[in-house]
């Protein structure tokens, strides 16, 4: 029989960012630069801050993003602040952020499981994988699939590879096809002006030295190994792993009449008194984060015991994170010693949303 182990609670509130994603006018001309006419429309992300969000101090260097979309294409904007611009891997599907990266993750329909990671350095090198599942569940990772129909662009503010360039900035343009991207969404489809997909970015920054005019990783006296590399991000993870799906990111999807209006029907609104600034409508959001806390904890318990618990009660007292909603009678929880379900009602009471052992999260109808 497997071992039963754990998965690290990540230390933070849930919080996801939000941007509404504007529709694209235009076409962009492809040079990698974001002062184009193009993406004048686009609102800037906040600035990355890092991975483990407020436990650390924030990125000595400015990276932030701008998102469009139309018919064909999620377009994404990547201004990345750096006085030390370098990269050495030029094979597609190579192991990018070896070098300093920009990188996207996108979970289309937020179930955590089937999802894309994109990387891309300053030589304009691209890594594009599906996930099936997070590492953490034991999920492979496709390396063979690629993006049919991809499109990017690097512009570079400075020298490539010389450290004696005056380096100010790199900023990236790609345009990621919808055809490609809808075989992992809810109905195979791209989405429609109010819907929302969960997506984050990450930048990867390795310290350097300059030895014989090269930038060459700092490296660890104790070991002779390159220090560890830093992680900034926009939606803050509040663990050092950008596969905890869950705490991405969410992207709006709004049309012409969406950016002027938030009365439109299925537009997410911002509501003042919704938990988190998250959208109003968003209740299956909440329900699905307490879902998470309860798998963190069965990981936890399973961890010591080696089967799983089958007492809400029992779990509630495990780990840090605590659940938004004190209702313990909506919850439900069936274990066996290798499996285990978790599912909450909704309000309605006419669907339930789920999770299992290996963290995948659904909605079915309740029973009647």
């Amino acid at each position: 029989m497997r071992k039963l182990s754990a998965v690290p609670e990540p230390q933070i509130i849930f919080n996801p960012k939000i941007y509404r994603c504007r529709r694209a006018s235009g076409t962009s001309e492809w040079t990698g630069r974001l002062d184009q006419d193009f993406w004048q429309t686009a609102e800037w992300t906040e600035d990355f801050v890092d991975i483990e969000g407020d436990h650390r101090p924030l990125p000595a260097k400015r990276t932030r993003v701008k998102m469009l979309w139309d018919d064909q294409y999620f377009y994404i904007g990547a201004e990345l602040e750096e006085n030390e611009i370098w990269a050495n891997q030029t094979e597609r599907d190579s192991v990018i952020f070896q070098d300093n990266d920009f990188e996207i993750f996108i979970d289309p329909d937020g179930d955590t499981h089937q999802y894309y990671e994109f990387e891309i350095n300053a030589l304009n090198t691209v890594w594009d994988l599906l996930l099936v599942k997070p590492y953490r569940d034991e999920g492979p990772a496709v390396n063979g699939w690629d993006i049919s129909g991809l499109r990017t662009a690097v512009y570079v503010d400075g020298e490539l590879n010389n450290p004696e360039a005056s380096n100010r900035v790199w900023s990236v343009e790609i345009a990621l096809p919808w055809r490609i991207l809808q075989e992992c969404a809810a109905e195979k489809r791209p989405p429609l002006p109010g819907e929302y997909w969960r997506v984050n970015f990450s930048r990867v920054e390795w310290e350097v030295d300059v030895i014989d005019g090269q930038y060459v990783k700092r490296c660890d006296p104790a070991t002779g190994k390159p220090l560890p590399e830093d992680n900034w991000v926009w939606s803050p993870q509040g663990v050092v792993n950008m596969h905890y799906p869950e705490l991405w990111g969410y992207v709006v999807f709004e049309d012409e009449e969406q950016a002027e209006s938030e009365s439109v029907e299925h537009a997410p609104q911002i509501a003042a008194d919704a938990p988190n600034g998250l959208p109003s409508e968003l209740e299956t959001e909440q329900i699905k984060w307490d879902l998470r806390v309860l798998y963190y904890k069965q990981r936890l318990y399973a961890q010591t015991h080696q089967y799983y618990c089958t007492s809400i009660e029992e779990l509630l007292q495990i780990g840090e994170l605590k659940l938004r909603s004190n209702d313990i009678e909506q919850w439900n929880i069936e274990a066996t010693s290798s499996m285990f379900q978790i599912s909450a009602l909704l309000t309605d009471a006419e669907s339930r949303i789920c999770i299992r052992e290996d963290g995948w999260v659904w909605r079915e109808q309740a029973a009647k």
